[in-house]
């Protein structure tokens, strides 16, 4: 096992590839994450009750972001469509 930049151990790689995007997350409880890194792709998974919301971004080639609420909402497009869709320029299909 070896740790991360972030001080977090890695036993899923060997050696590590290019950081191409970090994570963090905050609560109210003021608890945080910071520094998780990943190459290719992350997701952050909520759970609310029987509820599960799963962010997840992909750099592979273009940004893609998808956004899960259950297992029948899903919306998943490049980041630049999703700022079209918050900013109403597009409509969700």
């Amino acid at each position: 096992m070896r740790l991360s930049k972030a001080g977090m151990l890695m036993p899923w790689r060997e050696k590590m590839s290019e950081i191409r995007m970090t994570g963090e997350i905050r609560t109210d409880y003021d608890c945080q994450a910071t520094g998780m890194p990943a190459d290719r792709w992350a997701e952050a998974v909520f759970q609310v009750g029987e509820e599960e919301i799963v962010l997840e971004v992909s750099v592979e080639k273009n940004i893609i972001v998808s956004i899960m609420a259950g297992d029948n909402a899903v919306w998943k497009g490049t980041l630049e469509g999703l700022k079209k869709l918050l900013k109403r320029e597009i409509k969700a299909r």
